[in-house]
């Protein structure tokens, strides 16, 4: 399934770039009021808000006003963080990574959280169609804000979790959004998308293969 969209090239994380982090709570308020607000000159106001942290965003990321209009489009009611899930699997002591479409970079498999369906639901189904691999999650390894990672800047705030899977079938093959596959260890990995996963995120992951019993991470 897509994962989130590209918004602009350069990385930002949310702890050195707070800004970023005050535009979406400014447009989270602005939703909040919009939902809740009974009185005209309140729903007037934040409305407004709402305007004024379209074009913050815009301006912040370098983006189109009507680019970020597009990706608020559907945001109605209380607003709350979107979750990126992501199936991590190893084997022999190798990592498994897809190669986007859309940016010929790596990732490991994951997307959007699909509604009706649990977490471990959701890595399966990614890791199935992106790499052409039957799995059965095991643990969760990590819950992580994407806000404190060197990704490149969002208009969301997001949660990501990586679950761990084992292989229980299938074999290696590409899908609609992934044009390779491949297992890889930590001194090969390829070009990563850093808008989808992190070198430090990658070192995570490693660390939890080599020791199993480390407790699930979470910020």
């Amino acid at each position: 399934m897509p994962s989130e969209p590209s918004s602009a090239t350069n990385t930002s994380p949310g702890l050195i770039h707070p800004w970023l982090e005050w535009i979406k709570q400014v447009h989270a308020i602005a939703r909040w009021g919009l939902t809740y607000a009974k009185d005209p000159f309140d729903l007037e106001r934040y409305e407004v808000l709402l305007k004024l942290s379209v074009a913050m965003m815009a301006d912040f990321a370098q983006m189109d006003t009507s680019r970020v209009e597009d990706l608020f489009a559907n945001e109605e009611g209380y607003l709350t963080p979107k979750v990126d899930v992501r199936g991590v699997v190893f084997q022999a002591g190798k990592l498994l990574m897809v190669q986007e479409k859309w940016d010929s970079r790596w990732t490991i498999p994951g997307g959007w959280a699909d509604i009706g369906l649990s977490p471990a639901e959701v890595a399966a189904k990614e890791v199935q169609e992106e790499a052409g691999l039957e799995v059965r999650p095991v643990k969760m390894l990590a819950m992580l804000d994407k806000k404190f990672y060197s990704h490149p800047i969002s208009p969301y705030h997001i949660y990501k979790v990586f679950m761990a899977c084992e292989i229980t079938g299938g074999s290696i093959s590409t899908g609609l959004e992934s044009q390779g596959v491949g297992f890889f260890g930590p001194d090969e990995l390829p070009e990563l998308s850093t808008q989808r996963i992190t070198p430090e995120q990658i070192a995570l992951l490693f660390e939890h293969h080599r020791n199993p019993d480390r407790p699930t991470d979470f910020n």
